[in-house]
């Protein structure tokens, strides 16, 4: 027997309509915020994430999926949905569109780290990616889609925000954070050792414990950004004290990709155990300019739905059922197949989306009722011999057994049988 690569997980058929209901609603909620879909390709130029992720980067140094193809070209399985929005911004003159230009992707992501809960090597993205505004306006609308998602869902989720200036003065914080750090250098763990002169932001979001106590005195950003920056981030504040968002500022969120600048936000939760984020992300205003494309602003943000549906589970928050079955067409002799065949398909062709089965086995009559039990069947119709000389079959209500003699022109009324 071949297994699932390790990382990775089957969503089964009986789950699949879970999914669905999550996608349903981030759909709805970017429509109602004007957002349209873009899809991308699962796989770009290796390239593409060097310079827009940032080669310092734990995605790109340890948890990208790259290989050769035939044309020995180095190709990367996507580990973010960001530098592929994009890289498909610039190369399809989406430059040229009204600004803003908001979009929304559903897609898989590729990472190679230690598979845990809610966090695989194939996950699943929803992103938002607003392009053309550098005002924080955007920012909060950013902030409030995702917010809006994940109280729709049931969630209860909690904003932590802040800035993490821009190049200029992000490089008089990194002096700063330099001299603490190097005071301390001995209690660092090896990874962010090694950080210290590539990315010494990065030690901020260190999860080792003895990194996370050694940074609780650090300097912090907000601090060291300037004027403008400042400027932004008190605007963005005001925003969502004004929609009456409660949020957090919280200076050691940097976020983990080095294309950020001003604000980066989380939502966190505490339900699948220690703190956890189930959404981030934040303005980055140079991210096109950086893979040689114009001076366009960018904000936007990822959410994992495999962190969501596990989070949605551990708060037991609602998911409407399956849609039911509403027919089930049992029959006895290929006459009476042909017409179950038949009824079947007018219904389907109605485009209301109402759910029919019918035999596909040859089953006994007595395993085709217990089949459509299994399937939740609201009504079974039996056709044999008698019902195709007659025209009329018994309806069976399976929640309480009684049954209604209907025509077999009948039994293709959908509204007939709603109203039953």
């Amino acid at each position: 027997m071949i297994n699932i690569p390790k990382g990775t997980k089957d969503v089964l058929p009986q789950d699949s309509y879970k999914w669905h209901y999550v996608e349903d609603i981030c759909k709805s909620v970017a429509d109602s915020f004007c957002v349209r879909e873009i899809r991308t390709p699962t796989f770009e130029h290796t390239e593409l994430f060097l310079r827009g992720v940032g080669d310092t980067t734990d995605i790109v140094n340890k948890e990208m999926y790259t290989f050769n193809d035939k044309g020995n070209r180095s190709i990367t399985l996507k580990p973010e949905g960001t530098a592929g929005v994009a890289r498909a911004f610039i190369e399809n003159g989406l430059t040229n569109s009204a600004m803003p230009l908001k979009m929304y992707y559903f897609s898989p992501v590729f990472r190679y780290e230690r598979p845990q809960a809610g966090r695989l090597r194939e996950h699943h993205q929803f992103g938002v990616e607003f392009y053309g505004s550098n005002a924080p306006e955007t920012d909060a609308e950013v902030i409030l889609l995702a917010y809006s998602v994940l109280t729709r869902l049931g969630l209860k989720v909690k904003l932590n925000i802040n800035s993490m200036g821009c190049p200029e003065c992000r490089k008089k914080y990194n002096d700063a954070l330099k001299a603490y750090l190097k005071d301390n250098f001995d209690g660092l763990c090896p990874t962010c050792k090694s950080r210290f002169d590539t990315n010494p932001l990065r030690i901020l979001d260190c999860k080792e414990e003895k990194c996370k106590e050694l940074v609780k005195n650090a300097p912090k950003i907000t601090d060291y950004i300037c004027e403008d920056c400042s400027s932004h981030f008190e605007k963005l504040k005001a925003l969502l004290d004004v929609s009456g968002l409660d949020y957090a500022v919280n200076p050691l969120i940097v976020r983990g990709l080095d294309y950020y600048t001003k604000t980066v936000f989380e939502f966190v939760t505490t339900e699948l155990g220690a703190q956890g984020t189930v959404c981030g992300g934040g303005r980055y205003d140079g991210l096109i300019e950086q893979i040689g494309g114009p001076k366009v602003s960018g904000v936007g943000f990822g959410m994992g739905l495999e962190r969501i549906l596990l989070l949605m589970e551990a708060v037991g928050a609602k998911i409407p059922d399956e849609k039911q079955v509403l027919l089930y067409i049992a029959s006895m002799g290929d006459d009476a197949k042909i017409k179950a065949f038949e009824i079947a398909t007018a219904l389907r062709n109605m485009g209301k989306g109402v759910k029919v089965e019918i035999d596909h086995l040859s089953r006994g009559i007595k395993s085709q009722f217990k089949y459509a039990d299994k399937i939740n069947a609201k009504f079974v119709a039996v056709i044999g011999e008698n019902e195709l000389s007659e025209g009329f079959v018994n309806l069976k209500r399976m929640s309480d057994g009684e049954c209604f003699k209907v025509s077999l022109d009948e039994l293709k009324d959908y509204n007939k049988l709603l109203n039953i």
